[in-house]
C-alpha cells in the first residue's frame, strides 16, 4: 500500500533514506516537499557537485536515468539522482521502460537515492511496475486534501511553525484559499514570518498579513446568507464584484453549493447529536450549532 507523504517526511527528517522513492499523485505540493527535502538534505553541500544529479522526464530516457543510478559516489557515502516531472518520461508505462526499471528495483545500488517525482497522476496499480515499487521501494501517493480536512491541516501546519490559530480564522483561510496547498502554505508562511514569539492567529492577523478581509470573505458571505442578513450579504457580494481577481466566481459558487448541501444534510439528520452531525457534514464540531440554526432559518 502506498505510504502517506507525512510519514515519509518524518523518516527523512530522522535521516532515514531509502534507495528508491516513487512519488505520485494529484497534489504536487507534497511531491515537491519530499523531493526538495532530499535534494537539500541527503548530501552535504560540498558533496553535491559530484554526487547529485537532477534530471527532467521530458529530456531523459529510462536507460540514462538508470545509468546515473548505477554510478558509484565520488568521495561520499552516497549519491542522489532526482527525476523531476517524471510523468513525462516517454518509456514509463511502456513495457520496455517498465521492465528496465523493475530490474533495477529488484537490485538497486545501496549507495544511490533514486527519486521519481511523478505529478498529477498515478501508476496503474494492477501493473507489474506499481506492484514491484509497492513491495521493494518507497511508493508515495500524494492526494488532494479534501476541503473538509483543510481546517485540521491548517491547525497542524500553524502548530509546526510554533503558533496556534483560532477556529474562525482557520475557517476563513480554508474557505478563502481552498485546497491549493502551495498557495495556502505560502500565505501562512508569509504571515508567521512577522511574529517574533508564539502567537494565537485571529482574523485580524489574516487581514493584516494575507489581505483577506475579516468582514468581507467567503466565510462571512455564507454566514450572512444562512442568517438571511440581506444587507450584509449584498455588501459582501458588491465587494467581491469590485475585487474579482481576489474573489473569482467559480470557487465562490463551488463553496456555496457545498455550504447549502451541508444545510440539507443537517435538516435530513436533525435528530443526531452535534459530534455525529459534524461527522456527517464534515466540519469542525465548533460550527455545527451555526449550521443547525441556519437550517432552521432558511429551510
Amino acid at each position: 500500500m502506498p505510504s502517506k507523504p507525512e510519514s515519509i517526511l518524518k523518516d527523512l527528517e530522522g535521516n532515514k533514506f531509502a534507495p528508491i522513492y516513487f512519488l505520485q499523485g494529484e497534489e504536487p505540493y507534497f511531491i515537491d516537499k519530499i523531493t526538495d527535502f532530499i535534494e537539500n538534505n541527503a548530501l552535504a553541500p560540498q558533496d553535491r557537485s559530484f554526487n547529485q544529479t537532477i534530471m527532467y522526464g521530458k529530456d531523459a530516457t529510462m536507460a540514462s536515468i538508470l545509468t546515473n543510478a548505477k554510478r558509484f559516489p565520488m568521495m561520499s557515502d552516497r549519491q542522489v539522482v532526482i527525476v523531476k516531472e517524471a510523468q513525462n518520461i516517454f518509456e514509463l508505462g511502456k513495457e520496455i521502460g517498465d521492465q528496465q526499471l523493475i530490474a533495477y528495483i529488484k537490485n538497486p545500488l545501496p549507495s544511490t537515492i533514486l527519486v521519481f517525482a511523478y505529478k498529477y497522476k498515478v501508476l496503474d496499480g494492477r501493473k507489474a511496475l506499481a506492484k514491484e515499487l509497492d513491495k521493494k521501494a518507497i511508493l508515495v501517493k500524494s492526494d488532494k486534501v479534501p476541503e473538509y480536512k483543510l481546517a485540521p491541516y491548517i491547525e497542524q501546519y500553524v502548530k509546526s511553525k510554533g503558533h496556534t490559530i483560532e477556529t474562525k480564522a482557520c475557517q476563513i483561510l480554508a474557505e478563502s484559499i481552498g485546497n491549493n496547498m502551495e498557495v495556502l502554505t505560502n500565505e501562512i508562511d508569509k504571515m508567521v514570518i512577522n511574529f517574533n514569539e508564539p502567537e494565537k492567529i485571529n482574523s485580524g492577523h489574516i487581514q493584516q498579513y494575507i489581505g483577506i478581509s475579516k468582514d468581507f470573505n467567503n466565510f462571512e458571505l455564507t454566514k450572512a446568507l444562512s442568517y438571511k442578513d440581506i444587507l450584509k450579504a449584498n455588501t459582501i457580494i458588491n465587494y467581491f464584484g469590485q475585487n474579482t481577481k481576489a474573489h473569482p466566481l467559480i470557487p465562490i459558487l463551488s463553496l456555496l453549493f457545498m455550504h447549502f448541501s451541508r444545510l440539507l444534510l443537517v435538516k435530513a439528520n436533525k435528530n443526531l447529536g452535534e459530534r455525529e452531525l459534524a461527522s456527517v457534514i464534515k466540519v469542525n464540531p465548533y460550527f455545527v450549532k451555526e449550521y443547525t440554526i441556519a437550517a432552521k432559518i432558511i429551510l
